[in-house]
């Protein structure tokens, strides 16, 4: 199966748009040459006709001055200008004949009526100069007259018809050439369309697969269609996904691994310091003690640590499984309140719950630790007397979930460190309470799962956490 790359795509849209716009324009100048071609020969037709029946009316004033002046004068001369003027005029016929065929009759009329002015001046019927004879040619006459102003009227009505005739063909033309135009412009929209649908679909799922990747949700297999380079970018992607999800196994198993080898000699240290503190081995100086006291302090801090770590990669894993539903989180946000109100109060804390948000998807239990977690932490970093404010709110197609402290805030320097595992900041607060650097960490977990994020926004006063997500539509 043939299958185009992104820039062979591009390409024959291009020139298929190009061939599409270009045969509407041929199309239109054929036309339009069309219409100059009959309307050039239309007005030279015309204007012969004119000519012809212009000259027509000339010749026929000559024959009838000829006639009365021969009726008058009887003289040769006289006689044979009536007989040129005559000539000329049939000249003129025949070119209305050849260019207007339906006129042969009025023609043909109009000849007859001229050979009988010419039998009536020369005829011997009746003696010339009398009363008899010239009746008949001022006769013969009127009946060429009133000819003549037919055909020139029937010439002029001819000309008016063809030329309704070429205006309606340019109207049909126009309407031909407008069809033409709107049908190109809306093949080539369609196939813009096409192409765009074709080329950007695959790139935002590759868009999409990034950020999957940058947030390290590498539970889904990639798959790209697309043009051909486009689906080698995905199955490099997917190779990416795959080695990534190696890496972090590895990780992972180093670290159980490193943990537990740890925990075994940690143990056995922790209680060889047990035995030194409770003098099973004698008693100890002054300086001794302080030296156990020392070791066993941070005894008790590494495994503290090294079962913090292990906490944290079972929360990272964790937030991969989810069990999405429609959420209130009105509700859940005055729960969470509710489960940490000893810890508020025992640091003389008041939370202000405030606002109200849409529905969302998301997992209950891992959205509740998250603003657990948020919530505690403010508190923690809250001094005594203030308060926390936790408001809830919408804005386009996301739900906001703002918590505001009135603690020692944070330095703009780590406003993304702050999200680091085991980053607590700098607290020039010594009221605030020390973490173990995990809480801000969970949440980040969590809300990335849930396809949000958590931003630290500045403020005058204390820290500003926002949490975005999208909307359950």
């Amino acid at each position: 199966m043939l299958r185009l790359s992104f820039s062979s795509t591009l390409l024959a849209s291009f020139l298929s748009i190009i061939t599409i716009l270009g045969a509407a324009a041929v199309s239109g100048w054929l036309g339009l040459e069309r219409f100059a071609h009959d309307s050039k020969s239309s007005g030279a037709t015309a204007l012969a006709l004119n000519t012809s029946v212009q000259q027509l009316a000339e010749r026929s004033v000559d024959l009838e001055r000829s006639a009365r002046q021969y009726l008058v004068l009887q003289e040769r001369p006289v006689l044979e200008r009536f007989q040129t003027a005559r000539t000329e005029a049939i000249a003129a016929l025949a070119l209305i004949e050849t260019d207007l065929p339906s006129l042969a009759s009025l023609t043909a009329q109009w000849r007859q009526q001229a050979a009988a002015i010419e039998a009536a001046i020369s005829t011997t019927a009746f003696p010339a100069g009398t009363k008899q004879h010239t009746q008949a040619t001022v006769t013969a006459l009127a009946d060429l007259a009133q000819t003549n102003n037919q055909l020139a009227q029937d010439v002029q009505r001819q000309l008016a018809d063809r030329n309704h005739v070429l205006l309606d063909a340019l109207d049909q033309r126009r309407n031909q050439l407008t069809g033409h135009i709107l049908t190109a412009l809306a093949l080539a929209i369609a196939l813009a369309a096409l192409t765009g649908w074709w080329l950007l679909r695959p790139l935002r799922r590759i868009e999409h697969c990034i950020a999957d990747i940058g947030e390290n949700r590498l539970n889904q297999s990639i798959t790209i269609d697309g043009p051909t380079d486009l689906r080698r970018v995905g199955k490099q992607l997917d190779w990416l996904r795959l080695r990534l999800g190696e890496l972090e196994a590895n990780r992972n198993r180093v670290l159980r691994h490193v943990s537990h080898e740890l925990k075994t000699p940690l143990a056995s240290l922790r209680e060889g310091v047990s035995l030194l503190t409770d003098d099973v081995l004698g008693p100890l100086t002054t300086e001794q003690q302080e030296v156990t006291n020392i070791l066993e302090h941070n005894t008790r801090a590494l495994q503290e640590r090294i079962e913090q770590l292990l906490h944290y990669n079972a929360i990272q894993f964790d937030a991969r499984r989810l069990d999405l539903r429609p959420s209130a989180l009105l509700p859940m946000v005055n729960e969470v309140a509710g489960e940490l109100q000893l810890q508020a109060q025992a640091r003389n804390v008041a939370i202000d719950i405030v606002g109200d948000a849409p529905v969302v998807h998301a997992d209950g239990g891992k959205l509740r630790i998250a603003l657990s977690n948020l919530v505690a932490n403010a508190i923690g970093f809250s001094p005594a007397g203030s308060r926390v404010r936790v408001e809830l709110s919408a804005e386009h197609e996301k739900v906001l979930i703002d918590c505001i402290d009135e603690g020692p805030g944070i330095r703009p320097e780590e406003s993304e460190r702050i999200f680091e595992p085991f980053f607590q900041g700098s607290l020039p607060d010594e009221r605030s309470a020390k973490g173990t650097g995990l809480g801000l960490a969970i949440v980040r977990e969590f809300v990335s799962a849930h396809h949000g994020r958590i931003l630290s926004l500045p403020t005058e006063r204390g820290a500003h956490f926002r949490i975005e997500l999208p909307h359950a539509t």
